[in-house]
């Protein structure tokens, strides 16, 4: 658990990681240059309970105390947990038995109920929520982060198999998520709500750069380019969902990594004939030939990309294996 100036609520956090009903714990509470009363608060529980055991350093940053927490982390499994949540007391207990049952993940997260006002991340929550089994979770790891951070646990041999947490400009969490499903490793859910995931207005996704949209998209191209070289045939020419400004602005970093778009698919007749750099726009009742196209879905609108999906599958196109959903 990475803290900073979480007076107001690290209380509850640590709490209901006391009231878990798996009791094999030790909490590594690592206060990254807190200012306030933070340190006093974790000194109090550390004093309570020879479990928690807090570690203070000067600042670095949310990448750089999560690298010192995993670094001293000593149980077999790391479970990520933020100062101003709550876990269900039985979080810690079902997903352990969940990953017993499946030893085949190497990650384990849950359902989360979203605690705040921002509508556009309340979809982001139930969007992920749906996503359960690991295929789900792979395909489509490259719309959004699939997981919530702090609702996952994790085989710590995965940090010395594929790399722990990098500090960067980029989402820590997401460039992890995206580099340990590169690797292969399998992602799964335990179907019922464990975490309270709380949307402060200080949180990180809402002040610090890194976590901006072209933040995201920059980190997401990277990858996503590796993916289509692995897994899209040469002779197969690759399209992008969206002609319009903003899409093709945000896969601008995906051409730059080499993939190139053949041309563009939209649904508004206005954009179709040929894009000013002598692409071509057609449009859905038009599509390329699917033997010799990959088309990847690049509009954001919320809900679009899945009615995108609907109308593929609908003319024949798999996905995973003809068309993949980026935004």
């Amino acid at each position: 658990m990475p803290v900073r100036n979480a007076a107001f609520t690290v209380r509850q956090a640590v709490e209901s990681v006391m009231c878990q009903t798996w009791t094999h714990w030790e909490l590594r509470v690592v206060d990254d240059g807190s200012d306030d009363e933070t340190p006093e608060i974790l000194r109090e529980w550390a004093a309570r309970d020879s479990r928690i055991l807090p570690v203070f350093q000067s600042w670095t940053g949310i990448a750089g105390a999560l690298q010192t927490a995993c670094a001293l982390a000593e149980g077999e499994w790391i479970a990520r947990m933020d100062g101003d949540d709550r876990m269900d007391p039985r979080r810690l207990e079902l997903q352990l038995s969940h990953a017993r049952r499946h030893p085949e993940l190497g990650l384990v997260s849950c359902l989360v109920e979203y605690g705040g006002d921002r509508p556009g991340y309340a979809a982001h929550v139930d969007w992920l929520n749906t996503l359960l089994r690991p295929e789900e979770i792979a395909l489509r790891r490259f719309v959004e982060s699939p997981v919530a951070h702090p609702s996952v646990l994790f085989r710590r041999e995965l940090i010395g198999l594929h790399g722990g947490y990098q500090d960067g400009d980029f989402p820590e969490d997401y460039e992890l998520w995206l580099r340990w499903l590169a690797a292969g490793v399998r992602f799964g859910k335990v179907p019922e709500m464990l975490l309270r995931w709380n949307d402060s207005p200080g949180r990180l996704s809402r002040t610090d750069p890194r976590y901006a949209v072209d933040r995201f998209y920059r980190t997401k191209c990277r990858h996503l380019a590796q993916w289509i070289g692995r897994h899209v045939a040469p002779t197969r020419r690759v399209w992008l969902w969206g002609a319009g400004r903003i899409t093709r602005r945000r896969f601008d970093p995906l051409e730059a990594a080499g993939v190139r778009f053949e041309g563009f698919i939209d649904v508004d007749p206005a954009k179709a004939g040929f894009h000013r750099d002598g692409r071509p726009v057609v449009l859905a009742d038009s599509l390329p030939e699917r033997c010799r196209a990959f088309i990847l879905v690049g509009v954001g609108n919320r809900g679009a990309s899945e009615r995108i999906a609907r109308h593929l599958v609908a003319c024949g196109w798999l996905e995973g294996i003809d068309f993949l959903l980026a935004a």
